[in-house]
């Protein structure tokens, strides 16, 4: 087992994002249930998709576990990759605002777009479907920095391990959307392709500037 204790803020952070869940679980139990069994299984998104609410008590407690999981995974993912770097919290909270932020405005645009374009349902779907997966992959980014922090696991492996399952859970996720709602699509092919393209890959980009500038 390791002990850095330079990890001490990381513990932390995954203590925090561990209660999260915990939180959530402890107010929805059957739905935390059904959440576990998201993959493979659409009886969660079919039940709980009729009660979108815009902000989900449920969802919100999963995102914040969902942004520092992610932050600290990227924080790794940086060091092993990219260059080594010491850590400084207030830099670390500056990333973990940044993820969050630019998820929130992203969805907060997606909706505006919907709207725009009088997709609110098929969107309102698609957000539903893709804010599960995330949230799911939350968890996965979870256990990776439980292994990241206390085994002696190689880095590299254990980062493209959990960077190859969230990427096949995303896909997967997509996927069940775009089938779910395949007729909706259809109909709206032109404007969802648009919204791909403004909304799916140029905040991936603009996180990527934001990480590639995390140590400026």
């Amino acid at each position: 087992m390791r002990n850095y204790i330079t990890h001490e803020w990381f513990t932390i952070f995954t203590v925090i994002g561990l209660f999260t869940i915990a939180v959530a679980k402890y107010l929805n139990t059957l739905r935390f249930k059904d959440f576990m069994y998201v993959i493979g299984n659409s009886k969660y998104l079919k039940i709980y998709s009729k009660d979108q609410k815009f902000v989900d008590q449920f969802d919100s407690f999963l995102f914040v576990n969902l942004t520092l999981s992610l932050s600290i995974f990227i924080y790794f993912a940086y060091t092993t990759f990219v260059t080594p770097v010491d850590f400084e919290l207030i830099s670390f909270l500056k990333l973990i605002f940044a993820i969050s932020t630019i998820i929130i405005i992203k969805t907060l645009l997606e909706r505006l777009i919907g709207s725009l374009f009088e997709m609110d349902r098929l969107i309102d779907n698609y957000l539903f479907q893709k804010t599960t997966f995330k949230n799911f992959s939350g968890l996965i980014f979870l256990v990776a920095n439980l292994f990241l922090l206390y085994t002696d696991i190689g880095m590299e492996i254990t980062l493209i391990t959990a960077f190859t399952i969230v990427c096949i859970i995303n896909v997967i996720g997509f996927f069940s959307s775009f089938k779910t709602h395949q007729k909706l699509i259809n109909l709206n092919f032109f404007y969802f392709l648009l919204y791909l393209c403004a909304l799916e890959i140029s905040p991936y980009i603009l996180l990527y500037k934001v990480i590639s500038e995390y140590n400026a």
